[in-house]
């Protein structure tokens, strides 16, 4: 077996790339599959928690929160937290809420799967024999349904860049909509420090106070080391 057998977890894992213990845990996936070890049942719960927790983290209300309470929440906790920060079981479609359902299902079976026979999580008696292709796919094929799921309602979910890990290119109709209505210039404040302006509409605007050397390693290191050559080569008594 390979990733083609999990092609939703593949684009998820993709999409989330930046998320280091994700990306762990997919490579475990990767090798384990390849192996034909049934380690790889464990490795598709984890993708499924691991991605259940980060939805969760993304779109959770500060105010009405779902994140489960619980010191170690259960596999399946995680799972219906996301489907409820997702608000999918507010859609009265009955078809969509059924299916919803039988997603629950998957999650459980893959649960007790893991917890039966997957040989990372738990000690095993050493003798047991090696469960069939026929299990593996079955939980690989149960977590990619889940991921493709749960992953593809998240892509239409509305985010929060208040609070999202998500990088800024991932907001771009947003981004769009500033750059076109809002415009930026520098000024030098009252003790000479440069400054700057945000100009909103109706020519407000807020004040940014940066150094230059800060805003510049930050936001472009190959320009900061620039900068930093040319002043060098300014006489010190220029800058006196």
């Amino acid at each position: 077996m390979n990733l083609d057998w999990c092609p939703g977890i593949r684009e998820a894992c993709t999409y989330w790339r930046d998320a280091p213990m994700l990306q762990q845990t997919f490579d475990a996936l990767d090798r384990t599959l390849a192996q034909d070890n049934d380690a790889c049942i464990d490795c598709a719960k984890s993708i499924v928690e691991v991605f259940c927790r980060m939805i969760v983290d993304e779109l959770d209300s500060r105010t009405h929160p779902v994140k489960p309470k619980a010191a170690a929440p259960d596999f399946g906790e995680w799972v219906a937290a996301a489907v409820r920060v997702l608000k999918l079981g507010e859609n009265q479609n009955g078809k969509f809420l059924k299916l919803v359902s039988q997603h629950h299902k998957l999650t459980t079976a893959l649960g007790d799967l893991r917890n039966e026979s997957g040989p990372i999580s738990h000690g095993r008696d050493g003798f047991l024999a090696k469960l069939s292709v026929h299990h593996r796919r079955s939980a690989i094929l149960s977590a990619d349904a889940l991921v493709t799921f749960l992953h593809q309602a998240y892509l239409d979910a509305q985010r929060d860049p208040v609070n999202s890990r998500e990088p800024w290119e991932r907001f771009e109709a947003l981004n769009e909509l500033i750059d076109r209505n809002i415009g930026l210039t520098l000024v030098a404040d009252d003790d000479g420090n440069p400054e700057f302006r945000i100009i909103l509409p109706g020519y407000d605007y807020l004040s940014l106070s940066i150094p230059v050397s800060r805003l510049l390693y930050q936001l472009d290191r190959d320009a900061y080391i620039e900068a930093l050559n040319a002043a060098r080569s300014v006489p010190a008594s220029s800058t006196d």
